[in-house]
């Protein structure tokens, strides 16, 4: 940290301001918290600043739910502006999604940094084919979900989400959408969902 000159410093505010108003954008937009935006940034960040590569994707994580959390609000808000939060379905999420989050961030700090960037990388392609390929396809016809389905659902998106850093709503949405919600309150339902994934995530990182 102590040889960056001002060019070194002023490319990396310059990444870190783009990428914040990037994750701003998507969070309102798709639903997703910007996590899977801010860390890749975050790790570049943290590389210029020389920290120790063992806990560079860690802190990239746990920085990132953290930033997770007034963006989730603040696109939770805006989406419950236009009806589009499905709030019965958050609820019946919650306590599955807190079990996940525990187990995830378990995961996240047991994990060493080229495996978690491995499982990043990995996650990311997969929802960039999801939303280039599958999104606008699936049909608009919103299905009864059981609620052994719903839980264990909840279970998979808190523990998958906390050790790539997410908010959940990369998988939340496509989730509603298989299951033939309207995309609109599938983004809206993701936003709340990320708020609770994000705060109870960055606390269990914390204490972890």
């Amino acid at each position: 940290m102590e040889n960056l000159n001002y060019g070194d410093i002023i490319n990396l505010l310059a990444v870190l301001a783009i990428s914040a108003a990037v994750a701003g954008f998507m969070a309102g937009l798709l639903g997703v918290g910007g996590g899977i935006i801010m860390v890749p940034a975050l790790y570049y960040a943290f590389t210029v600043l020389d920290f120790d590569i063992v806990t560079r994707m860690h802190l990239s994580v746990g920085t990132s739910l953290a930033i997770i959390i007034p963006t989730s609000i603040i696109s939770t808000k805006t989406h419950m502006e236009h009806d589009a939060v499905d709030f019965k379905m958050v609820k019946s999420f919650g306590i599955f999604i807190l079990l996940g989050v525990i187990a995830g961030a378990f995961l996240a700090v047991n994990l060493k940094t080229p495996t978690l960037v491995l499982f990043f990388s990995i996650f990311s392609f997969m929802v960039g084919l999801f939303f280039i390929f599958l999104r606008e396809k699936l049909v608009e016809n919103p299905k009864t979900i059981s609620d052994i389905v719903k839980n264990i659902s909840g279970i998979i998106i808190g523990f998958i989400s906390v050790p790539l850093g997410i908010g959940g709503g990369s998988l939340m949405v496509p989730f509603m959408r298989t299951f033939g919600y309207d995309i609109r309150k599938s983004i809206g339902t993701a936003a709340a969902v990320g708020f609770l994934i994000s705060l109870s995530g960055t606390i269990t990182m914390i204490a972890g």
